[in-house]
This record gives structure tokens, C-alpha cells and sequence, in this order.
């Protein structure tokens, strides 16, 4: 198949005629996008592209094993939690067998959004505060009350809202505890108690911040001493892409009180949920009832036990943490090489490159598009280069990432 650009521009036309303004396409060179399959997104020419960005298909595009069992539980039976059905007692049991033994108790929903929407909710009602604490360049999620709780959007912050500035690189472990104290003050000084702290644990949005390990505990444990719940959002870190367990937490020796997941759960088949200590899904049942008609639906079920037999039957959190060492070998050749990266963070299959400002980072961005590889900008400014392939990348599309950085930074942007 080939397209003109003439075809293209036509498609882009009648997409803005149709879509709201409030959409956005990636790269300067929109790309049209027709298939997918691993860890390569095909346009309408038949060109393909290394996806090194999109975590949402966490066990790679269009794995066969999740496609096939979503058809074939489409094709039984896909209705609700208001009747009883297997799979979501059985996607239960297996995300708890992943989890701390203190976390028993599993909400189903959509989205991260309405994982981490609900997390809020369900922490402002058992603590019977109302302040929460994020970093100043967080994203959280689309609905009302977490647009108030992603700073990176550029939208103000909500009520009882506190924000940490987290540097790229700390000190020591110490540090973050000193941050989150200082909003816990201004909280106080405003009559405010902390509700939840509410954290990526990969700290994505802030251009990936990773260490040192177990810079969280301090903070987490400064927060419950003042009545606040920790809530985990893994939607980014979760399901193995640290490579050092299923869920970024682990690295903070913490157990959160609620942990959030969303987009890689299903592979791409809108899925998520809310993991809870027991006691505080007891307390949240008294008071409130939560039903959501897709949430736990059947085929939404299939669709994560199938990612959950992929991780575990390829092996896929060890190969995120030993693939994801040998990417960042790689990257830290480059960067001794090239005075345009002048930071490299992450752990397993989430990294994150420093350049000098956005605009440096956009046109990186964009000059790799054209070269055939995918990756997106986080953190202050938008200054990091984002860095997140699908866990199934092998060591030969990471060659092949490594080496189109580099011939992209000699001939584009450093010459």
C-alpha cells in the first residue's frame, strides 16, 4: 500500500474537520499509522518503526496469545460484575499473587484515570482528610479532579492540592523525605491534613527519576505518621517494566495503601484497576458503593489474564531487567560521546536521557521519526528523551535504537 502525500493531507483535513481541536498529533510530520505487530508500528507506505515509547502494549503490539484470547471470550460471553463470572474473580486472584500480602481487595474500571480518581476518592473518605501531595510535574490522569492533579498539564492545581518540586537527580535518599515534609508543613500552616501522597513510582512525567532506591519510604512513612494513605500509580511503572519485579514500588521497600494500574493491563484493550488494603476497601463499602459497567467486564478480564500469562510465560521481567541494562550500556556510550545528552536515568525498561532543553529534545524527537524510530519527551520543559519499549524488545532492535540515536545526533543535531 502506498499513500500520497496528497491522501494524507486529505486524512489530517477531514480529521480536524471532525475531531476536537483539543486532540493532538504526535512528531511535526504526523505519521499514519495502519499495523502494528511486536515492537513495529507500520505507516500507510509499508515503512516500519521502532515503537522504543508506547507502554500501552506492554507484551508488544498485537500480541497473538492476548488477541486470541480476547476473541475468544468476545465470542462466549462479555457482560459485567453485576453477575457472577470467573474472570474477574480470577484476574483478582492472580494481580493479588503479585502483590504484598497486606493488599487484598481488587476494584476493577477502565482507565488509570479512574483507577487513580477512585484512589483519591477512597483516601479522602477513610482518613476524613482532604490534602494530597504530587510532584509538580506529575500527570495523573483526564477526569475533573485529576486534571487538578497533573501539574505537567499546565492546568492549576486543585483544592487541598501540594506540590514537590522533585529534582532530576538527588542528593541522597534523603531528599524526597525533605521535599514532602515541606509540603506536609504548608499543609498544616493552611489547616489542611494530607489525605494521600500520590506517586508514579518511576516518576515518568518528571523525566524519569528512578533513584536512589527507596527514596520514597522516608516520605511514606512521614505521611501516614500524619493520617495521609500512599497510593502507588503504576500505570507507567507497573507490570515488569522496571525489571526489578512486577510493580516499580518494590524498589522503595514500601507497601502502598492502594496501587493504581491502567494502560499496559490490557495490552491495549482498556482495562484497569485499584488494588487496596482490605481494611480500607471494607471502610469505602460501608459508606459508597462502586459499580462501573466495563470495569471487570469478561473480555476486559481475558484480555489482562492474557498479559499476565505472557509476562510470566516469556519471562519478561527478567528480560526487561537484563535487556534494559544492556539498552543502557548503550546509552551511556552515547552520551559520552555526545555533549547533547547530559543525563541518563531509569531502571529495566524505562529510561530517561537529559538534553539541554525541549526544544533540543523535540527535535531529537522528531529527526528519529523520520529515521524510523518512535520515543516521545517528558520531565521540566519537556528536556528528557522518553525511552520505554515494549518488555518482548530484543537485543537487536535495541542495536538498532542505539545505533539510529547516533547517526541521528552526528548528522542532524550535532553537526
Amino acid at each position: 500500500m502506498h499513500t500520497t502525500s496528497h491522501e494524507q493531507d486529505t486524512l489530517l483535513a477531514r480529521r480536524q474537520r471532525v475531531l476536537s481541536p483539543s486532540y493532538r498529533l504526535f512528531y511535526d510530520e504526523p505519521m499514519h499509522a495502519v499495523r502494528s505487530e511486536g515492537v513495529w508500528v507500520y505507516d500507510a507506505d509499508g515503512r516500519r518503526y521502532l515503537d522504543a515509547y508506547n507502554n500501552v502494549p506492554v507484551v508488544g503490539h498485537c500480541h497473538p496469545y492476548v488477541v486470541e484470547q480476547v476473541a475468544k471470550q468476545a465470542a462466549v460471553l462479555n457482560t459485567h460484575t453485576r453477575y457472577l463470572t470467573d474472570k474477574p474473580v480470577e484476574l483478582a486472584e492472580r494481580l493479588l499473587g503479585t502483590m504484598p500480602p497486606e493488599l487484598g481487595s481488587v476494584i476493577f474500571m477502565n482507565s488509570g484515570s479512574e483507577a487513580n480518581d477512585l484512589a483519591v476518592r477512597i483516601s479522602r473518605l477513610v482518613t476524613g482528610n482532604s490534602g494530597i501531595i504530587v510532584t509538580d510535574c506529575a500527570y495523573h490522569g483526564t477526569t475533573d479532579l485529576l486534571s487538578g492533579l497533573s501539574p505537567v498539564t499546565g492546568l492549576p492545581t486543585g483544592p487541598g492540592v501540594f506540590t514537590v518540586s522533585l529534582p532530576p537527580k538527588m542528593a541522597d535518599a534523603g531528599e524526597f523525605r525533605i521535599l514532602v515534609r515541606g509540603a506536609l508543613d504548608k499543609m498544616r500552616e493552611a489547616g489542611i491534613r494530607p489525605a494521600a501522597l500520590l506517586v508514579d513510582t518511576i516518576f515518568g512525567s518528571d523525566g524519569v527519576v528512578s533513584g536512589p532506591v527507596c527514596f520514597l519510604k522516608g516520605a511514606v512513612d512521614d505521611v501516614r505518621r500524619e493520617g495521609g494513605l500512599f497510593i502507588a500509580d503504576e500505570v507507567q511503572p507497573g507490570f515488569g517494566r522496571t525489571g526489578a519485579g512486577m510493580w516499580g514500588f518494590a524498589r522503595h521497600g514500601v507497601v502502598p495503601d492502594i496501587v493504581t494500574m491502567g494502560k499496559p493491563m490490557g495490552n491495549g484493550y482498556p482495562v484497569a484497576s485499584a488494588v487496596l488494603r482490605r481494611e480500607l476497601a471494607d471502610i469505602f463499602g460501608r459508606h459508597q458503593r462502586y459499580f462501573n459497567t466495563f470495569g471487570g467486564s469478561t473480555v476486559g478480564c481475558a484480555a489482562a489474564l492474557a498479559v499476565l500469562d505472557v509476562i510470566e510465560n516469556e519471562d519478561l521481567v527478567v528480560h526487561a531487567a537484563e535487556t534494559g541494562a544492556y539498552l543502557k550500556d548503550g546509552l551511556q556510550n552515547l552520551c559520552k560521546r555526545h555533549d547533547v545528552f547530559t543525563d541518563l536515568r531509569g531502571t529495566g525498561l524505562f529510561l530517561g536521557v537529559q538534553t539541554p532543553s525541549g526544544d533540543v529534545a523535540a527535535r531529537i524527537v522528531n529527526a528519529l521519526r523520520r529515521a524510523g524510530v518512535l520515543i516521545g519527551a517528558a520531565g521540566r520543559g519537556n528536556a528528557a528523551l522518553k525511552i520505554r519499549p515494549p518488555l518482548s524488545v530484543s537485543r537487536s532492535d535495541v542495536d538498532y535504537l542505539i545505533g539510529t540515536i547516533d547517526d541521528v545526533l552526528n548528522k542532524e543535531i550535532e553537526r
